[in-house]
């Protein structure tokens, strides 16, 4: 492609990219932060590459995830504001960070300030108006990320200095990570007569192994989808990241089918982002398209909920949507399977059978209203600032029944 006027640079700055290599060497607590940059360079392999070679822990960006496997040992998963405890307290206190194709937007960073106060920044990136815009960078490399990385890993390479004792010095940071991970884990509490949202997506991970498409809308089911699903190809978790777009999930779900008939396709969503384009369950069923839509039912907006209960006392305004509509009865009425789970020892069934059905399907999984999604760094909070559980106040409201019966009398409450 020729566009006059868009002449990007390809290959890295071979002055900047021998720095580069030498602070690589010279870090004890480094971090390789990558975007969804990587991901449109097919940067997958060189990043997989670095990583093993230098023993160097990966994050990714909701945008960036797949581009690293999510298995790996030295993977930790999405940073950022509902990122892991280990991964965000890992960016406070890296003394290098290896920027790429990531724009360090707000999600990730926190209070700017506060980010990476430790650490030199490494910023790998094609557009050279990304670098330097948000956080300082020591070493910038314009270039394709592909390109650069390739370059870079040569150089790493050929400098002087045993792999063995570079792997020795990354040990005990390795070490503090697994520390962090282990103090404090992903984890919900599965109580209570209806299905926890996480154990819903915990299953259906268990049961796929993310083989095929995960596409999700936006809202928590997004963030746990995230969190819990450890992609290990690139470009197999599809979302709407930046403006983050209600309604995205469906129609790219149907769109990833029609690209890859043999694949399985399985749309992560909600009823608020749901709704925003149901009438697509017309397209699925006339094309013939077997999409896999797993639907997390509860009732709210529910990252609107969470933070109208978090940071405005529980003032629920346009977030409470009730049970409106029957999902089942609307997958029916355009002649697609639907299914519904009520408790929690219905799930695996519902998914199975979902999941086994030839045509398109819709799973209904009637799940906890006011399940709050954690980790999750408050707005203008720092990396290690991370709220990890509801208050104490928010806990005695719930116990005491006060939001349920709130939303069952609407007092307090505007419609959405």
């Amino acid at each position: 492609m020729n566009l006059r006027g868009y002449n990007p640079t390809y290959e890295g700055n071979k002055h900047q990219i021998k720095q580069a290599a030498e602070e690589i060497m010279k870090a004890k607590k480094a971090v390789i932060y990558v975007g969804g940059g990587a991901l449109f360079s097919d940067a997958a392999d060189e990043i997989l590459e670095l990583a093993e070679m230098t023993q160097i822990p990966v994050t990714m960006t909701l945008m960036g995830l797949g581009s690293f496997p999510g298995t790996h040992p030295l993977s930790m998963g999405m940073l950022g504001m509902h990122g892991g405890y280990w991964t965000n307290m890992a960016m406070h206190h890296a003394d290098l960070l290896i920027a790429v194709g990531a724009r360090f937007d707000d999600r990730v960073t926190g209070k700017l300030s506060e980010f990476c106060p430790e650490a030199k920044v490494i910023h790998i990136d094609i557009d050279p108006t990304s670098i330097k815009k948000n956080v300082h960078t020591h070493i910038p490399i314009v270039g394709d990320v592909k390109t650069v990385l390739r370059q870079l890993n040569v150089v790493l390479r050929s400098l002087d200095g045993n792999q063995a004792d570079v792997k020795q010095q990354r040990r005990p940071w390795n070490k503090q990570i697994e520390e962090w991970k282990r103090a404090h884990p992903l984890r919900y509490q599965p109580e209570g007569k209806l299905a926890k949202p996480q154990y819903v997506i915990e299953r259906l991970y268990e049961i796929t192994r993310h083989e095929g498409i995960i596409v999700t809308d936006v809202g928590q089911h997004q963030m746990w989808a995230a969190q819990y699903f450890k992609g290990t190809k690139p470009r197999t978790f599809l979302t709407s990241g930046g403006l983050g777009t209600m309604g995205f999930g469906f129609p790219a779900a149907i769109g990833a089918q029609k690209a890859y008939p043999d694949k399985l396709v399985i749309c992560i969503t909600s009823e608020g982002s749901f709704q925003m384009n149901l009438q697509e369950l017309a397209t699925a069923q006339e094309h013939k398209l077997p999409v896999k839509i797993v639907l997390l039912n509860n009732g709210f907006h529910g990252m609107v909920r969470q933070w109208q209960d978090l940071f405005y006392e529980g003032r629920y305004a346009s977030s409470h949507l009730g049970k409106i509509p029957d999902f089942v009865k609307l997958a029916e009425a355009y002649g697609i399977h639907g299914l519904r789970a009520e408790k929690p020892s219905e799930v695996e069934t519902v998914i199975r059978e979902g999941l086994k059905y030839k045509g398109p399907a819709l799973m209904d999984f009637q799940v906890d209203p006011f399940e709050n999604c954690y980790p999750m760094i408050p707005a203008g909070g720092a990396h290690h600032e991370m709220v990890l559980e509801d208050p104490p106040e928010l806990k005695s409201a719930r116990k005491g029944g006060g939001a349920k019966k709130k939303t069952e009398e609407g007092e307090g409450v505007l419609p959405a």
